[in-house]
């Protein structure tokens, strides 16, 4: 297993394994730590069908069935994310930690890549522990008191959402689409305290009007994707890419009009914020 830093602050890319074989415990003990400390590794090379994409998923956690998409035929947990050659909207298009308008957001998100356009697509990444920890101890102190609630039907995230849903959506009238979430959370693995919030998901803090809420939400979207705190990468046929839910958030870049690109995602099942 051969690691090369993204960037200084968070982002791995691993050479080396083999994912078409279960890996042995030492290996992912191995692998899970470097993500755990990473928080975004990039495991190259990669050649799966989607039983065995989904078998090693399953050595990670339990893979969740996306709540607005169908997936895959006999593979409802591993969601299609599609651009087409004549589309201009790319799908999850905003800076975002992945449904956290769940009571339980994924743990970790995996992307496997099938089809790339030529040059563009990227992925950035921005780390929350960083952007917690470059706060003011005032502001962490406000902030511990908050919570923050999150919907899946601001206009911005579903605007990136549309043309999918048309295709291959699913019905949620009876899914609990709400989560209510501390505004700094301590990750469950690692202790660390992140900030967690997003632009395409977090509406207002519990007990505040959206208008008092819009002024530090703002200033918090801005910290949160400072330079210094991402990673960009670029990605390569046969990449498979891990994040951890709980304490990143991601921004596709949609730079690559008139070609196709497409992914496999699987979520996996996480925990209550705390």
């Amino acid at each position: 297993m051969h690691i090369h830093s993204l960037s200084p602050t968070l982002g791995s890319v691993i050479l080396g394994l083999n994912l078409s074989q279960p890996l042995t415990e030492d290996i992912l003990a191995e692998l899970r730590a470097v993500w755990l400390d990473r928080q975004v590794i990039v495991l190259r090379n990669q050649s799966l069908s989607s039983d065995q994409y989904l078998a090693f998923a399953r050595q990670l956690g339990t893979p969740d069935i996306y709540p607005f998409l169908k997936g895959l035929e006999g593979f409802p947990e591993i969601t299609p994310i599609l651009k087409k050659e004549t589309e201009t909207v790319n799908f999850g298009g905003v800076w975002h930690s992945d449904t956290t308008y769940q009571p339980r957001p994924p743990m970790a998100t995996m992307l496997y890549a099938l089809e790339l356009p030529p040059i563009g697509g990227d992925t950035l990444f921005s780390n929350q522990v960083q952007a917690y920890e470059t706060l003011s101890d005032g502001l962490k102190e406000t902030l511990a008191t908050l919570k923050i609630i999150c919907r899946p039907d601001k206009i911005t995230a579903m605007a990136t959402r549309a043309d999918r849903i048309a295709e291959q959506g699913r019905d949620t009238s009876k899914d609990n689409l709400v989560g209510i979430h501390p505004v700094i959370r301590t990750h469950p693995e690692t202790e660390r305290k992140s900030l967690y919030v997003n632009p395409a998901h977090s509406c207002h803090f519990e007990g505040w009007s959206i208008a008092e809420s819009d002024g530090l939400l703002n200033f918090l979207y801005a910290h949160q994707i400072r330079e210094e705190f991402q990673c960009r990468h670029v990605w390569q046929e046969g990449d498979l890419a891990i994040w951890d839910n709980r304490c990143t958030l991601h921004y596709p870049v949609n730079d690559y009009h008139g070609h196709r690109r497409l992914l496999h995602r699987i979520t996996l099942k996480g925990d209550k914020p705390v």
